[in-house]
């Protein structure tokens, strides 16, 4: 189960350093979008039990150690800090395709 966390993380990374070096504003947002996601992958998985135990313990497993909830408070913490962020970066992207001083108030002419 490592290893496939550790390819999903790094097929991760790899696809948000390629699309945030890309040339095109859109994609350097997903970029950013997929590397927090991956960033949050990282810390889950580093948080996992001894011995790749499940950090979700169910039924008869429950009686064995349990997972720390630290990591997964962090990583709640993560996402809605990545979901402000990606909101942010559309906005600037947005503002960015609309033109220099288009994001200023107009003045009436009576001014």
């Amino acid at each position: 189960m490592i290893g496939l966390s550790a390819l999903v993380v790094g097929v991760l990374f790899s696809a948000s350093v390629y699309l945030m070096l890309s040339g095109d504003r859109q994609q350097a947002v997903f970029g950013f979008v997929a590397l927090a996601n991956a960033t949050n992958l990282v810390v889950l998985a580093a948080s996992g039990l001894p011995g790749g135990a499940s950090p979700a313990l169910l039924g008869e497993e429950a009686s064995g150690p349990y997972p720390d909830p630290l990591p997964q408070a962090f990583v709640l913490t993560a996402i809605v800090i990545g979901l402000a962020n990606t909101a942010y970066l559309i906005y600037l992207t947005a503002a960015a395709d609309r033109g220099p001083g288009a994001d200023r108030a107009e003045r009436s002419e009576s001014d």
